[in-house]
């Protein structure tokens, strides 16, 4: 991976290898990487919305799509509302 890749933070791989390239490092990765790793894959694409997603085993992210758009789900409006906190009355 780190051929190819960088990697920001640990475990988070970014690169700007082309359409081709980046295909073929996918379904290498889908191959070779055990249903353990819970990789999620972004790949930059030229038709909208302009990205794709792929999951694979357990991630720590929930991943759905909402008309067609792929997307991550960060937090619940349930876990929200437990998290905020009210403003005080004097503000």
């Amino acid at each position: 991976m780190k051929l190819w890749f960088i990697e920001p933070r640990a475990n988070i791989f970014v690169s700007g290898i082309k359409d081709s390239l980046a295909k073929k490092v996918i379904d290498y990765l889908y191959k070779h990487c055990p249903a353990a790793s819970g990789i999620i894959i972004f790949n930059s694409t030229s038709i909208t919305p302009g990205y794709e997603m792929y999951g694979m085993g357990d991630t720590r992210k929930a991943l759905t799509d909402i008309s067609g758009l792929q997307l991550v789900i960060e937090k619940s409006a349930d876990s929200l509302s437990k998290t905020c906190i009210p403003p005080s009355k004097g503000q």
